[in-house]
């Protein structure tokens, strides 16, 4: 990108110095007319020069022309990896927004788990365990489990958006 700015620069300075020449030419010819006492006439050498710098003057402005479109493709090509980046960085973001709720209730149904499996346990201990305590234990366990999916189906999600592009990708090459 550097080099592309400083030959865009050089040939600038190129250009203007060109043309700073050919304005003078143009001015020294129409001075020439009147050509003082012992002052040659303009020669076939001075044309040849303005023709050798016309040239050179159409041929800077057309690699100015080649190089902006040139920085024209790369700036247009960042912008577009640019905007694909941030659109990816949102996406993960989001995803470990639901990943971390998630990874949030699983850990608090594991507590209520343990704790109803410790209350089972020590009325089991005093042999007072009853249905409805073995129903809330299983209650527990279920929620539980119910996290456990709930927390692998998104990451199974972020697994295939990862995938999906690669995919694409691959049908497109074959």
């Amino acid at each position: 990108m550097s080099e592309l700015a400083e030959l865009e620069r050089r040939i600038t300075v190129a250009l203007e110095r060109i043309g700073r020449g050919l304005d003078r030419l143009p001015a020294a010819a129409t001075a020439g007319a009147a050509p003082a006492a012992g002052t040659p006439a303009p020669s076939a050498d001075a044309a040849a020069e303005i023709a050798r710098l016309t040239e050179a003057l159409e041929a800077e402005r057309i690699a100015n022309a080649q190089l902006t479109e040139r920085l024209k493709a790369v700036k247009e090509r960042d912008a577009q990896a640019a905007q694909a980046l941030e659109s990816r960085v949102e996406t993960m973001t989001r995803q470990l927004d639901v990943q971390g709720i998630e990874l949030q209730r699983m850990r608090k149904t594991a507590i209520a788990l343990r704790e109803q499996m410790r209350a089972l346990r020590e009325a089991a201990l005093a042999n007072m365990a009853d249905a409805h305590m073995i129903n809330k234990s299983m209650l527990a366990e279920l929620e539980s489990l119910r996290a456990t999916r709930i927390t692998e189906t998104a990451e199974l999600d972020e697994i295939l958006a990862e995938l999906g592009p690669l995919v694409a990708e691959e049908v497109q090459d074959a």
